[in-house]
């Protein structure tokens, strides 16, 4: 069960933003991602609990940051319930989209868990519900996923196969890289592994 540290940062200026603490495993059910958030300073901020199914929909999703909530599942595409910080007003959405998304790194392990590229797959198009810090607003946004490489390299524990995906924003046409080992994102843009206890976990 792979557990380790991410420092996410602002991809344009990278200003510090949080460390996220976490710990993942595949199941027999699919996939659970947990993590905690602090700020640099060590103060708690937030938390993710991303559970998937065993083709990589998302089966339940909580996420908590500055007292809001998000609560969410694969529902009629996908469906979700976003409640202010007093707990007095919960808001319901639905899209008709793939899974979601967000500045965690487990998202971007649940989106190439759902695509299934290959390196011989064409640039394959998702839609996902984006929940932005710091409220968790929801947006819709469409991404094009490739996988350009794929590369084994050798490590104490055996080989280690890490997958390079090139990821476009349809509406802005900018474009950056991922770099995924089995469940761990070793890069991404606003997103570096700093410390991994366990080797990342590998999926059938």
């Amino acid at each position: 069960m792979p557990r380790g540290r991410y420092s996410l940062h602002d991809p344009h200026d990278h200003t510090p933003l949080a460390e996220e603490h976490f710990h993942c495993a595949p199941g027999p059910s699919g996939w659970r991602y947990v993590s905690q958030l602090t700020t640099p300073s060590g103060d708690h901020t937030g938390s993710v609990d991303l559970a998937l199914d065993g083709i990589g929909r998302p089966i339940r999703l909580e996420l908590h940051a500055a007292s809001w909530q998000v609560r969410g599942a694969a529902l009629g595409g996908v469906t979700w319930v976003r409640t202010d910080p007093t707990g007095t007003e919960a808001t319901e959405g639905n899209v008709r989209a793939h899974a979601f998304t967000g500045t965690s790194p487990a998202f971007l392990i649940a989106t190439v868990r759902l695509l299934r590229l290959t390196p011989s797959t064409p640039a394959t198009r998702v839609r996902l519900v984006a929940f932005t810090d710091p409220v968790l607003a929801p947006r819709t946004v469409d991404q094009s996923w490739a996988l350009i490489a794929r590369e084994a390299h050798a490590t104490d524990n055996g080989p280690l196969t890490v997958d390079e995906y090139q990821v476009t924003a349809l509406d802005t046409g900018e474009q950056h890289t991922v770099h995924i080992a089995g469940d761990v994102v070793l890069a991404a843009s606003g997103i570096e592994l700093e410390h991994l206890e366990s080797p990342p976990s590998t999926f059938d």
